[in-house]
Parts: C-alpha cells; structure tokens; sequence
C-alpha cells in the first residue's frame, strides 16, 4: 500500500474535499496552528498513488498493509435518491446484482471510487441528483441534457437512466474524462457525447432542454456566457458547487445572463439551485 500526500493551506481544503470527495481513502488534517492542511490519499499501487502527483505534486510513501486494513474494511454506502435511483461505490458483480435485488424499482448506478471526485454523497453532488429526478418528471423522455464539469460522470448517467436523450458532458481534467468513460461502460450508458474541455473558452454549436453545471462559483460566474448559448429557449439550469458565502455574486452574475432560480437548495455551507432563462430578461 502507498500514501500520497501534500500540504496545503487551510483556505484550498473546500477544493480537496470536493476532488476527492467519495473516495474513502481520502484524508485530510489540520495541522497545529490551523493555517494548513496535510491532504492524503491511501492507493493500492504505486501507480496510482504517482498518478496523483502528477496531476497535484506531492509525494508517495510505502506503507505496511496492516495499516490499510481497517480503512479498506468498511461497506461501501448506498445513496438513495428520491424513490428512483441508487449509488453506490460497489464494483463486483455479484454484489451489484444482489443491490438490484434488493432494490428493483430503482435505478442503480455504479461510481466505484476514483481520483477524480463525484460518488454522489457530497451535498452538492446528490442535491443535484435530487433535481435532476424531479426534472426528469417534468419532461417527455428523450430530453437532451448537457453536463459541465462532470467528474466522474454521475449527473449525465443519472439523467440518461431517468429518461433523457441527447446527452453531452464535458470536464477540464483528463483523468476525470478518463474515470468517466469508464463509467459510462460499467453502467452500460451509450450516446453521451464526451469531450475533454475548458468550458471558459467554447463556442457551443447547439443547446439542450437541461444543462447542469457542478463548478466552483469562480469558474460559474466566468462561465454564464457559454451557459447562455447551450440552454434552449424555457430550458432549465441546475448549478451547485456553491458556497453560501459566494451565492450572491453567483445568483447576480446569472441575472445579468437571463437566469433567474426558483429553486435554491442549501445543505450546510454548499448551496444548489434549479432555475430557467427568463427571456423577458435578456434578448439572446
């Protein structure tokens, strides 16, 4: 076994704790004087452990395998969402089909944990899911659906298995594309476009009933522009990743674009929120 680990300052453990949320072999503390962090990441090979430091830096440990064994020894969790679908972190087959007896009217949906965050169990992540089934009651099947900052690819496997179409999905990261596809193929999930992409600089060539985009308020306020080209006219958007103390600027930056948001969920410091273009507000 192998530990990556990395200092960093308090003010960016928001930041770890969102890229590696869900993974269960994610630990940070807080050091003495309380103006740093210690972000670790316990791997079950050298390999994987020096794929982090490539995306992050840092550096690797060996560690004994008797240390492992009580943080590995945990049941992963379920996430039910709404009466319609199921996460879990699950991967063996056997146990998958043993989850789908016990649960036959629910959708499950399988987002063993990665490098890359998005399991479900963050608040931003399952508020998000939470509106993407109600959503999906609202609409005819076969509505199209657009996913910014996808991560592991969650929300755009969610909204095909409750209905939805035309799918695309989008992340800046490499290794999230990468973790994404692969869950595309352990869910059985087809017709998704996929592509990695700096939301920031493209010109979208068409637009979609939904558009969901799980980011960080910064990139969020920086993005409305390319948001306002990708939603259809009475389209809706879904927007979390926000925290409450930057909700404001977050919700001003929307009006300015034509977005108005009904629908404003807080879970702790985290805040998501499920609205629609007004076009009596902005002429596109």
């Amino acid at each position: 076994m192998y530990e990556w680990s990395k200092l960093s300052a308090l003010q960016w453990m928001d930041a770890w704790e969102d890229r590696f949320r869900g993974n269960p072999n994610f630990v940070i503390d807080i050091l003495k004087g309380g103006k740093s962090t210690r972000v670790k990441v316990y791997c079950s090979t050298e390999k994987e452990a020096k794929t982090i430091v490539g995306q992050f830096g840092g550096s690797v440990r060996k560690i004994r395998k008797a240390d492992w064994t009580a943080a590995a020894s945990a049941e992963p969790p379920l996430l039910k969402i709404r009466d319609a679908i199921l996460v879990t972190t699950e991967s063996d087959e056997k146990k998958l089909a043993k989850i789908r007896r016990a649960h036959p009217l629910r959708e499950l949906i399988s987002i063993p944990a990665e490098m890359a965050f998005g399991t479900g169990d963050h608040a931003t992540t399952s508020t998000c899911l939470r509106m993407l089934v109600d959503i999906s009651r609202d609409h005819e099947p076969g509505w199209s659906v657009a996913d910014l900052g996808t991560g592991t690819g969650l929300l755009v496997i969610a909204a095909k298995k409750l209905g939805a179409g035309d799918a695309y999905a989008c992340d800046f990261d490499p290794f999230s594309v990468k973790a994404t596809q692969g869950n595309f193929d352990r869910n059985s999930i087809v017709g998704v476009k996929l592509e990695e992409k700096d939301v920031l600089h493209w010109k979208p060539r068409k637009r979609y009933d939904v558009v969901v985009a799980n980011l960080f308020s910064t990139i969020l306020i920086q993005a409305f522009p390319v948001i306002a080209q990708l939603v259809k006219p009475g389209g809706e958007l879904v927007i979390s990743g926000i925290l409450a103390s930057q909700a404001w600027d977050v919700f001003t930056a929307a009006a300015a674009h034509g977005f108005g948001f009904p629908v404003v969920v807080r879970k702790g410091k985290w805040v998501t929120a499920r609205g629609a273009w007004m076009n009596d507000l902005v002429d596109r």
